[in-house]
């Protein structure tokens, strides 16, 4: 029986991953941590029975702990890190937000295999966390569609053969408007993604594309391409979720239905295939399947986004506080939707980047920058 914790057990991801546990044999949840959705919390205590469960904050600990005697209750920083601490097999990583990348840490230095849906972890501290990785030789399986799709069709670590990877974008909600009339869209509007049911705040970053960025960031570090190797391709319909480009002109894609069970199942299973939770039956057949290049400038925070990863130090970190706390002011309805880039773009231009920098600077760089943007 593989024990399993789930970070972020209230989230998309960490919703569906219970569902898919549901339905797996053989693995069982062992700990939830969530933030403050405390009546879902509880059902899922009641359902699955963890052995000890992280809030957000103590005050709802505290009252939980005296519903659930047999659950044992932290909260905080501090409970996340005593909750990765314990005897487990899997940990799923399904928080966004830098906390994740501290648990991150502790976990690939307790050995722990690690199935991972955060960005911040390889978007801020990718170098850090990668080599850490490698020096405990921890693995670090994701949970995202489409470096899931390239994990399965690179078939090996490092192989030699392949030449560029290609990441999928579906678009987004605004594949097809202008401009023009993207500055009229409300947060209703760019959360209606067309495909995919995801958290509002990766929904907004799939409308501007900079979840596509943040992706070639995490592929950079998950599989140690160089940039210019790792493409990105509109794909309308979401059926290829990647493919892999190899020597010889072949290519290798990976085909299914829309669904982020498929992925987190193969992340808790690899590197088997089990059988588990239902989903649709596909078949691409009669199905027009289209691929065309991202428009730059209509989406101009894709390309901003790749740039800054390849300068690398604290400039992915910057670019992903920047970006997060505007989002934020889009969905509270005091942005327009294109402010979102123009705050981000102001705010990499006046950064002052550091090669090689400590996970104390790149925290604290994190910090002053959504202090100053929260302001605003």
């Amino acid at each position: 029986m593989k024990k399993v914790i789930i970070l972020g057990s209230t989230g998309s991801i960490g919703t569906q991953t219970l569902e898919v546990i549901e339905k797996l044999q053989d693995y069982k949840v062992y700990a939830l941590s969530c933030g403050r959705n405390i009546e879902l919390i509880k059902k899922q205590i009641e359902k699955f029975s963890p052995k000890f469960v992280c809030l957000q904050n103590s005050d709802d600990a505290k009252n939980l702990s005296e519903i659930y005697s047999n659950v044992k209750f932290s909260s905080g920083e501090k409970g996340l890190l005593e909750l990765i601490d314990n005897e487990y097999d899997i940990l799923v990583v399904a928080t966004s937000g830098i906390v994740s990348v501290k648990t991150v840490i502790k976990a690939i230095e307790n050995k722990k295999t690690i199935a991972l849906a955060n960005k911040e972890t390889l978007v801020m501290a990718g170098d850090i966390v990668m080599k850490k990785a490698k020096e405990y030789q921890t693995p670090i399986i994701p949970i995202d569609s489409e470096h899931s799709a390239i994990l399965q069709c690179l078939n090996k670590p490092n192989n030699p053969y392949v030449k560029r990877l290609w990441i999928t974008a579906s678009g987004g909600p605004f594949l097809y408007n202008t401009r023009e009339e993207m500055e009229k869209f409300s947060a209703k509007d760019a959360l209606n993604h067309p495909k995919w049911n995801m958290g509002k705040k990766i929904t907004v970053d799939c409308a501007t594309l900079v979840n596509k960025g943040l992706e070639v960031i995490e592929a950079h570090h998950l599989y140690n391409f160089n940039y210019d190797d790792i493409k990105v391709v509109i794909h309308p319909e979401s059926l290829v979720h990647s493919f892999v480009e190899f020597q010889d002109g072949s290519f290798l894609a990976q085909m299914g239905v829309p669904s982020m069970h498929i992925p987190i199942q193969y992340a808790l299973t690899y590197p088997e295939r089990k059988k588990g939770i239902k989903t649709n039956s596909f078949c691409p057949w009669g199905k027009k399947l289209n691929f065309f290049e991202p428009d730059f400038k209509k989406f101009p925070l894709l390309k901003l986004t790749i740039e800054c990863g390849k300068q690398g130090g604290l400039m992915p970190a910057i670019l992903n506080a920047a970006n997060e706390i505007a989002v934020y002011k889009f969905l509270e309805g005091k942005i327009n939707f294109l402010d979102i880039e123009k705050i981000v773009f102001k705010e990499i231009e006046n950064a002052k980047n550091i090669i090689n920098p400590t996970i104390e600077e790149i925290f604290e760089k994190d910090k002053k920058i959504r202090l100053k943007l929260s302001q605003l």
